[in-house]
């Protein structure tokens, strides 16, 4: 029993210091979870801090507007801007496609090798003026030789046949007197005659196979000997339209070589939309502008109307004759086509100035006041109509009253253009 006593204060000692350790385990553990759970929040933030790793911050970057551009009251002073509300006025019916001069090819000589061979002598060059007749490239070929040779074997086959032809005549002739005087049988004669209209056959088909020689040769442009020279010579007088012959080059029969145009009529080709195939009819009068020369108007008489439309695009071909006798218009030019129906129509009607063109098609400004004085003009591709002295009618893309540049719309799409540029990554 005193030994029992003597003990129980320490068994006691013990389970007070196991409790005390335990209690502490536990708020430990307590402290250790709350560290974890902020740590955890705090790591997308950390996260996000980090050097080169991707962070939303919920800003995107913004490509440039193409459309629009806010120029303040100085910009608007400086370009000399200025915009009003749209009228409405009487148009005719018509309308504006672009078109394409093309050469007329009534009057234009492509020029192929007749044979293979291998150019010589090129002696012209794209924009050269030559005549009817002049050499123009210059080839060598067995072809061509092949072709003297022959038209020199049929004329040796002439002489022969017709030397033949003189003997067999002449007995026919000494046959016939003899045969009045009846120094030789009937058979004679009769022989003589039909020595005399075989070699009148023979010379007739020797003349044709010299013919037939010297048209061969003449198509291959080879010359007077043997040598297998080819000459191409000009079949009009123009100008040179493309030179693809090069000094030296081995061409194959049919490879074209070189072209000549004669520039005073040219052709202007046009594919109107379905819609406006009814304005198109033979006899009818085109006007046109191309960029090169902006103020002038040119005419052309439409000579051929497709008669079907194409089925991939829906369009219709339609070709005009132009008369180009001061040559200022140049094969492959763009051209805007105005094309006029019957009738007229109530459409907005703008100075020409305020179209400007982009990619080759027509558009004008939109004026937006702001109120901080500056105004934001706004791009807007529209349909043109016809053309009356300084104004245009738009057939599609504006509304009556609503405000646009009149003046300066050159210097609007030049800040346009210039804000459109993206900007250069250091």
């Amino acid at each position: 029993m005193i030994q029992d006593a003597i003990h129980s204060p320490t068994r006691a000692l013990k389970r007070l210091v196991t409790v005390s350790v335990g209690i502490a385990l536990l708020i430990a553990g307590t402290n250790c979870s709350r560290k974890t759970d902020r740590t955890t929040e705090a790591v997308p933030d950390s996260m996000a801090a980090m050097k080169g790793m991707p962070m939303d911050t919920g800003k995107r970057s913004t490509a440039p507007d193409t459309n629009s551009i806010t120029l303040t009251a100085s910009q608007i002073e400086h370009g000399k801007i200025q915009w009003a509300p749209a009228a409405l006025g009487q148009s005719a019916t018509s309308a504006v496609i672009p078109g394409t001069i093309i050469p007329n090819e009534n009057r234009t000589a492509r020029l192929s090798a007749p044979a293979e061979g291998r150019v010589t002598t090129v002696r012209v060059q794209p924009g050269d003026r030559v005549g009817r007749g002049q050499v123009l490239v210059s080839l060598l070929g067995p072809g061509a030789g092949s072709a003297q040779s022959d038209v020199s074997k049929a004329a040796s086959q002439v002489v022969a046949m017709r030397a033949q032809a003189s003997y067999a005549r002449a007995a026919r002739n000494r046959a016939e007197r003899l045969l009045a005087l009846k120094a030789i049988p009937r058979q004679d004669y009769e022989r003589a005659i039909a020595d005399d209209e075989s070699a009148q056959a023979s010379l007739s088909q020797a003349l044709a196979e010299q013919r037939r020689a010297v048209s061969s040769a003449e198509q291959l442009g080879a010359g007077a000997s043997a040598t297998g020279e080819m000459v191409l010579r000009s079949p009009l007088s123009g100008v040179v339209l493309t030179r693809d012959a090069q000094p030296g080059a081995v061409v194959a029969a049919g490879t074209q070589l070189v072209s000549v145009t004669d520039p005073s009529s040219l052709w202007l080709q046009v594919n109107a939309p379905e819609k406006l195939a009814s304005l198109f009819r033979i006899g009818g009068i085109l006007h046109f502008s191309v960029p090169a020369y902006p103020a002038d108007k040119f005419d052309a008489r439409v000579t051929a109307v497709g008669a079907a439309l194409d089925p991939n695009s829906r369009t219709l071909l339609a070709r005009a004759s132009v008369l180009n006798g001061n040559q200022k218009l140049k094969p492959e030019m763009l051209a805007s086509v105005t094309v006029e129906g019957e009738g007229a129509s109530t459409v907005p009607v703008i100075p020409d100035g305020a179209i400007q063109l982009f990619d080759g098609r027509p558009a004008l400004f939109i004026a937006k006041p702001n109120s901080a004085g500056g105004v934001t003009f706004v791009r807007r591709f529209v349909e043109i109509g016809s053309r009356t002295g300084l104004t245009v009618a738009v057939t599609r893309g504006l509304s009556a009253g609503e405000l646009v540049v009149i003046a300066g719309a050159f210097s609007v799409k030049a800040e346009l253009q210039k804000g459109s540029m993206p900007a250069m990554e250091m």
